[in-house]
């Protein structure tokens, strides 16, 4: 599978947690701990 690299802002990427927090759990859990450790990286290589 192909990667894509986006850029969002905080915004958005709270937009699309809170869309996906309203979707069944077993369905969206991976993507969400994705979403969340690629932030984390981005937010600790910005310091």
């Amino acid at each position: 599978m192909e990667n894509v690299t986006l850029t969002l802002t905080v915004g958005e990427v709270n937009q699309i947690m809170d869309i996906l927090g309203q979707q069944p759990f077993v369905e969206v859990y991976k993507l969400i701990e994705k979403i969340h450790l690629h932030a984390k990286d981005n937010l600790e290589q910005s310091k």
